[in-house]
């Protein structure tokens, strides 16, 4: 079965997978400038002008598989080299041009932007043009389009703009850290930093010095590694040498008790479980700064309630999002959660390890109830609120803004800051439909991934969202 959607993410995993390979193997020193031969060992080139430039552009990824710029600390990262074949974004006028005699584009134009060659064909001075695309409105062979991006048009906070080499600059102080730009850049230049090579050496550190090391797995799981069980993965992961591996979704259920009586305490709230929404709020909406919860998000409760039960052991997140490698930078997260990797880092490390995912013997994940467990897509946490209030006899009802990506966000949350918000709860996640699509997921299925979590929580053999708290006690 194919482990991911594009080729883009399989180039990105063959590079963390060699470089994994190789620091399991205290080996990496000596290989590293072997590495983009052995991913491009031809002489032909399979992307780029030559193989050269692809066996180049291995070696920025590399770069950013060992943590990338240390300088700066966004955890999303252009590589410049390998973004160089995307359009200029704006008002282009294409072949379908026809020099007609209207020429209504010309005569709508406010700055005087648009010229006509020898054969009358338009042409935009982008020194000039302000992009309000009323020339391709006015143009009746629909000749002038707006080429955009795919990193711009899927950055929705509008932090990635071009620089004077045409390769894209994101503006570290308006980004939010959600990774929609790296999954849609067609050329994978645009990449969230790995901290893969950490969690190889808190894997060998544990072995060496025989600490406890945890895995802490985010509940949209259940709808990645298709081509084997969630039994098995969880086995894998043992495998790779991790002591336990506990359920982020055990902290989503504490996180919803205590949620759940800070909503019904001061009346009106939004979520923090998302970094990324919460990142969103901070940068572009003050006014709603003190309406966030206070709570930690489910990544850092859990690795808390690790911490303070074996304050010498370690913990790492793996889940579908870039944002939470931002927040484990955090002051108020950086005791508890020691590293990050995504899903696709995941894949990596098990095939630098060769291990069968798929042949290996399920081992159990009874940690979490069914609430906890739906946090993975929107909707879930105010599900999980409004059994929380129940089961704590608090007599308070949610009524809820179910916010899934930006746009539905921004309408929320600007309604909130302008008293109008009918709603006292909302509930924002920054990837449409919730963690499912995250940036770091191998696959983006949507509903049939929704699906999947919501068939994972119905085994849950936890009656209610207190006594999987109560049990971790």
């Amino acid at each position: 079965m194919q482990k991911f959607d594009t080729r883009v993410q399989h180039l990105k995993y063959k590079v963390l997978r060699e470089m994994a390979r190789h620091s399991f193997n205290d080996s990496l020193l000596e290989n590293f400038a072997e590495i983009p031969k052995i991913i491009m060992p031809n002489k032909e080139p399979t992307m780029r002008c030559c193989v050269y430039k692809e066996r180049a552009i291995i070696t920025e990824r590399m770069k950013i598989a060992m943590g990338g710029d240390k300088h700066n600390p966004n955890v999303i990262e252009v590589i410049p080299i390998a973004c160089d074949e995307c359009p200029v974004s704006g008002y282009q006028v294409s072949d379908s041009c026809r020099g007609c005699i209207a020429k209504h584009c010309s005569d709508v134009c406010p700055k005087g932007a648009i010229t006509f060659d020898a054969e009358h064909r338009a042409y935009i001075d982008k020194e000039k043009c302000v992009n309000c695309g009323k020339c391709a409105d006015a143009c009746q062979f629909n000749a002038i389009r707006n080429n955009t991006r795919p990193c711009q048009a899927a950055c929705k906070v509008g932090a990635i703009s071009i620089n004077t080499d045409l390769s894209a600059k994101i503006d570290d102080e308006k980004c939010i850290a959600c990774g929609a730009c790296a999954y849609r850049c067609p050329f994978g230049a645009i990449v969230d930093k790995s901290y893969i090579l950490n969690v190889v050496e808190l894997i060998k550190d544990a072995k060496r010095t025989g600490t406890k090391l945890y895995a802490m797995i985010a509940p949209a799981i259940a709808s990645q590694f298709g081509y084997a069980t969630l039994g098995q993965v969880v086995a894998a992961i043992k495998k790779l040498g991790f002591t336990d591996v506990k359920e982020v979704a055990l902290g989503a259920d504490m996180v919803a008790l205590k949620e759940a009586a800070e909503l019904a305490e001061k009346g009106k709230l939004t979520s923090s479980c998302c970094p990324a929404f919460v990142s969103y709020i901070q940068k572009y909406h003050p006014k709603a700064v003190e309406y966030i919860s206070h709570n930690y998000s489910p990544m850092v409760e859990l690795g808390k309630y690790i911490k303070e039960t074996d304050p010498t052991a370690k913990t790492v997140f793996i889940g579908p999002c870039t944002a939470k490698k931002a927040e484990m930078q955090k002051p108020e997260a950086r005791p508890w959660v020691d590293s990050v990797i995504t899903f696709e880092e995941l894949q990596a490390l098990f095939d630098s390890r060769d291990i069968p995912v798929a042949e290996l013997e399920e081992d159990e994940l009874n940690d979490a109830s069914f609430y906890g467990r739906i946090f993975a897509h929107s909707g879930g946490l105010t599900g999980a609120a409004a059994r929380a209030l129940e089961e704590q006899d608090i007599d308070f009802e949610v009524k809820a803004a179910t916010c899934s990506g930006v746009d539905e966000c921004k309408i929320a949350l600007l309604k909130l800051a302008k008293g109008v918000l009918k709603e006292n709860f909302i509930e924002g996640m920054i990837c449409e439909g919730g963690c499912i699509n995250g940036a770091g997921c191998l696959t983006h299925q949507g509903a049939k991934s929704a699906a999947k979590v919501d068939a994972h929580a119905k085994q849950s053999t936890v009656p209610s969202i207190k006594d999987a708290v109560e049990a971790a006690k």
